[in-house]
């Protein structure tokens, strides 16, 4: 379907999706949203693509926040709504079973942070910044902020972030967990095409029982996160790719994982 504040391009196996709205520094606003949530349906119903870069247009930001304009508007009940509405397209992207990279290239601020934790691998430019300043608009973060930041920097990080409303560097994110790496601005597309191009040839079962092992099992007691390993382990072992990656090994050549 076309899309109005989304663009989508496709190599073989990788999906970009950038959110086009750089007039408003993309913020994510209720259509915005909706148009995710469809593009990542998409890509779940996809055999084609096996890995997804998420980004914003422009050099400014990832995404700077939510749509302030919308916000003012919403009463108790259909902040709930939206709340729910918005953790439900966070939710859908950590357990979308195949990788997804935000390549943060700007300010990653309020629900921008809170759509790049939701990814698997964050990769930032130096010059990015990042924070939830939803205090300093008399709210509080309502996309699983306060949950994910929690899990990623710790509780001292997360009420930090959350309490002081105050943007922090991608260095600082780094230090904290928030980020996985942080790149000179003019290397991050590279960074970012070299690191899909290495996922999108791995073998897709095996990431997807990774990460359904790791974001589902972290969220559990252990020995449930041990059984969610133990049997996503025996369904890799099953597969044409486990027979492609051991006899490539023992024949000492590269594999060639065509998800089977």
């Amino acid at each position: 379907m076309p899309f109005k504040t989304l663009s989508i391009t496709d190599q073989p196996a990788i999906r970009t999706i950038t959110i086009q709205r750089p007039e408003k520094l993309n913020a994510l606003d209720r259509a915005t949203i909706v148009e995710l949530r469809q593009a990542f349906a998409d890509v779940a119903s996809s055999t084609e693509i096996r890995v997804v870069v998420l980004t914003g247009a422009g050099p400014k930001a990832f995404v700077a926040g939510a749509d302030i304009a919308e916000l003012a508007a919403l009463s108790a009940p259909q902040a709930l709504e939206f709340s729910r509405y918005g953790q439900s397209l966070m939710t859908t992207i950590e357990r979308l079973g195949k990788p997804v990279i935000a390549k943060i290239n700007g300010f990653a601020l309020g629900g921008g942070l809170e759509l790049a934790m939701a990814c698997h691998l964050r990769i930032a430019a130096d010059s990015a910044k990042l924070g939830q300043p939803e205090i300093n608009l008399g709210v509080m973060p309502g996309f699983g902020g306060t949950q994910r930041l929690v899990r990623l920097a710790g509780r001292s990080a997360a009420l930090e972030l959350c309490l002081l409303g105050a943007p922090i560097t991608a260095a600082r994110a780094l230090a904290l967990g928030i980020v996985n790496r942080v790149v000179a601005a003019e290397q991050l597309d590279a960074e970012v095409a070299a690191l899909a191009s290495q996922l999108a040839a791995a073998a897709p079962h095996a990431q997807n029982g990774i990460l359904q092992a790791i974001v589902l099992g972290s969220e559990a007691a252990i020995e449930i996160g041990l059984d969610y390993e133990a049997q996503a382990f025996a369904v890799t072992a099953a597969t044409d790719d486990k027979r492609e990656g051991t006899s490539a090994f023992l024949e000492r050549r590269k594999p060639v994982f065509v998800g089977r």
